[in-house]
């Protein structure tokens, strides 16, 4: 493992140790009125919110020791804690268990008998344990666990800070592994940098991501699916389920070591090797983390692991997440804290990921996790109910992984919309770089379920993609993995049902199958084109995957059938999937052509919500869509620079499965008009075909 690295300057300020000066720290408390000078509604708040900054300031100061390491320095638990060797070639193996009054280590070494020779013994008066072994006792591959004995208890457990955690297939039965391969793997690529912007985001599931009905792996999904997300155009992966979990069917959210790749998908080196080739590729990797919640199991998991359950969690009534059967970190410890952090740097400097993620934010935010809770005014953010030591942890968080590297990527997924979470921390924010704009999907999934395609207003769409905070850059999506689970629908699905399984062979599309495709490719369009900051996409949504996933569990059969993506499906040519694919290829092109598109204003051009006409420019590039279902305009005008147009992108295209009304070979020309003339514009004149979209580019003379 790597040595400590120092960072150059420390979140407080302090630079070499050095506490930092007068003139620095009173520029710094001027500005984290930033978040509040941006928004003269929160100015009421004020209070609250120096309050949640300062808290996370003196906790840093804590942690520290008031500036004479760093942040950085302080998660360093997982070169501590676990399993390591020694200089001398022997194995020293340290656990965090303040509750205990033994720990002996048992494993294949020692016929799973608990004996003095492999007794920890606790470090002085702290709550840690540790103990000493020989080169021989241990070896690559050996299964191991800590029999733990408390007052009244014994059991069975997992280290927490174990870094390999396989099942035994035959029993059941997870256990640890000592893992030190002879041949570790070599980072080709030291330092990965993301590349250009906007973020376009793949977000993947390893086990799921094979055509057969079985676990994907990390290998095949190196060889067989990173070449499709490269040539589909996206530029960043977002994988889930990379802790280890024992349920497969909680997609990863129900973590039971939190170092430890899960095993199930490979080995560490084969995930490093994945993470490798894509950052060859130019394509930055980020992981789904979830420090919102644990699993509540015990033999796996850190739910009793020293005989008190309260050990990372939360006492009394918040001790148990209500809505998903897990248990609640107690953010308000340090050890907690140190180990959480820790985490976060392990996946950084050990793995090479460049950011994370964060799951279930809002559960960590409030008391009520968000529950039952409508949040229709800024009050709501800011009347007690929130948790001050998770909204700490979550901004010492964004703190640390920037430290570690500045370039890492942070995303909330975050409901509620609590101001601030993607602003820097130095302006009163939280230090998150995006959130999650979840308002979109949900918009998308009511209007399908409850509108007629007459009643779909424009007005309405472009309000909802562009709603969210100035000063907080987003994460655009029209579904995640959310809406493609059983119990729910993809917006394909919902679009066509039924028919997808008849009608989708290019002979015999049928109505519902064509206006199905035209929307997908029109909701897609408007929510990507709108974006602030990034797009992302669910593996296989992108060509209007057919199925539900439904994970293997009893009701079922234990069957991978839905577990799993189609990739056959797109790839054959004589069916529709391959027209939304070759869509969003197209699209992703277009929009990371330019330079920033997301950072260039949204500005109107024309909306009409009789005509079910919306029109608006993002630099260069002027979008133009007809949600009519059966109004078709010839000559529709719009004020716009004199000059020439081409066309770049449309969904009417025979290759995307359109009908080709227009020829887009065939640029256009402003039309003059005295009344425009002097403002340098003209008029531009269109056929709209319905339910379409078009993409021009002015034309530099």
């Amino acid at each position: 493992m790597k040595t400590t690295r120092k960072a150059a300057t420390s979140p407080s300020g302090a630079k070499n140790g050095r506490p930092p000066s007068k003139k620095k720290t009173e520029a710094k408390e001027k500005q984290t009125l930033k978040l509040i000078k941006g928004d003269k509604y929160l100015e009421e708040y004020a209070d609250a919110i120096n309050g949640r900054h300062q808290h996370a300031a003196d906790k840093i100061k804590e942690l520290t020791g008031g500036g004479k390491v760093s942040l950085s320095d302080f998660a360093t638990g997982y070169l501590y804690f676990g399993v390591h060797r020694t200089k001398e070639g022997g194995w020293i193996i340290r656990e965090w268990a303040p509750n205990a009054t033994a720990i002996h280590i048992i494993g294949d070494f020692n016929g799973w008998k608990p004996s003095a020779k492999f007794a920890m013994k606790r470090v002085r008066k702290t709550g840690n344990w540790e103990i000493l072994l020989p080169p021989e006792a241990l070896g690559h591959g050996d299964l191991f666990k800590m029999l733990v004995s408390w007052e009244g208890g014994q059991g069975e457990r997992i280290p927490a800070w174990a870094t390999r955690v396989v099942q035994d297939e035959r029993t059941k039965i997870y256990c640890a592994q000592i893992w030190a391969p002879e041949t570790p793997h070599v980072w080709r690529v030291k330092r990965f940098t993301p590349g250009t912007q906007p973020l376009l985001i793949y977000e993947c599931h390893i086990g799921m991501s094979q055509d057969a009905e079985k676990v994907g792996t990390y290998t095949e999904f190196k060889d067989n699916v990173l070449p499709r997300v490269v040539k589909a155009g996206y530029n960043c992966l977002q994988i889930m389920a990379i802790q280890e979990h024992p349920y497969y069917g909680s997609f990863g959210y129900h973590v039971s070591s939190f170092f430890a790749a899960s095993s199930r998908f490979g080995t560490p080196e084969e995930l490093k090797e994945l993470i490798d080739t894509a950052h060859e590729q130019g394509i930055a990797v980020i992981m789904d983390i979830v420090h919102s919640h644990a699993v509540k199991n015990e033999l796996e998991g850190l739910g009793n692991l020293a005989g008190d359950p309260n050990q990372y969690f939360y006492p009394g009534d918040r001790h148990e997440h209500p809505a998903w059967d897990s248990l609640c970190f107690d953010y308000g410890k340090n050890e907690v804290l140190h180990f959480l952090l820790s985490n976060c740097k392990y996946w950084l400097e050990e793995y090479h990921f460049d950011g994370f993620r964060f799951d279930g934010v809002t559960s960590m935010l409030y008391y009520s996790h968000g529950l039952g809770e409508s949040f229709m005014s800024y009050a709501d953010y800011y009347n007690g109910r929130e948790d001050d030591n998770a909204i700490c942890y979550l901004t010492l968080a964004n703190e640390l992984i920037h430290m570690v590297n500045p370039r890492a990527l942070t995303i909330a997924e975050e409901v509620s919309g609590m101001p601030g979470l993607a602003v820097p921390f130095l302006g009163g924010g939280y230090g998150f770089n995006y959130r999650m704009a979840m308002n979109i999907p949900d918009y998308w999934i009511k209007t399908i379920k409850e509108l007629r395609d007459e009643d779909w207003k424009p007005s309405s769409m472009f309000w909802e993609v562009k709603n969210r905070r100035a000063d907080e850059k987003t994460i655009s999506y029209c579904e995640s993995h959310d809406q493609a689970l059983v119990g729910d629908k993809t917006i394909i699905f919902r679009l066509i049902d039924a028919d997808m399984y008849w009608h989708f062979r290019k002979e015999d599309v049928n109505y519902n199958v064509e206006r199905g495709i035209a929307l997908h490719k029109m909701i897609r369009l408007l929510t990507a084109a709108t974006m602030n900051g990034g797009y992302l996409n669910f593996m296989g949504n992108e060509f209007g995957h057919p199925e539900w996933i439904d994970f293997p569990r009893e009701g079922n059969g234990w069957s991978y059938k839905y577990a799993r993506r189609q990739w056959n499906l797109v790839d054959n040519r004589e069916l529709c999937y391959h027209y939304l694919a070759d869509f969003d290829r197209a699209m992703l092109m277009v929009l990371g052509a330019g330079k920033g598109i997301q950072k260039t204003p949204v500005t109107e051009i024309w909306l009409s919500d009789g005509d079910q006409i919306l029109a608006f420019q993002r630099g260069e590039l002027l979008f133009f869509f007809n949600f009519a279902p059966s109004r078709s305009y010839d000559g529709y005008g719009f004020i716009t620079l004199e000059g020439t147009y081409e066309y770049v992108l449309n969904t009417d295209d025979v290759n995307f499965g359109g009908h080709g009304l227009n020829e887009d070979e065939v640029k256009h020309f402003t039309l003059p008009d005295r009344d425009l003339s002097r403002s340098g514009k003209g008029w531009l004149k269109l056929y709209l075909p319905a339910r379409s979209a078009c993409v021009l580019r002015r034309v530099k003379e």
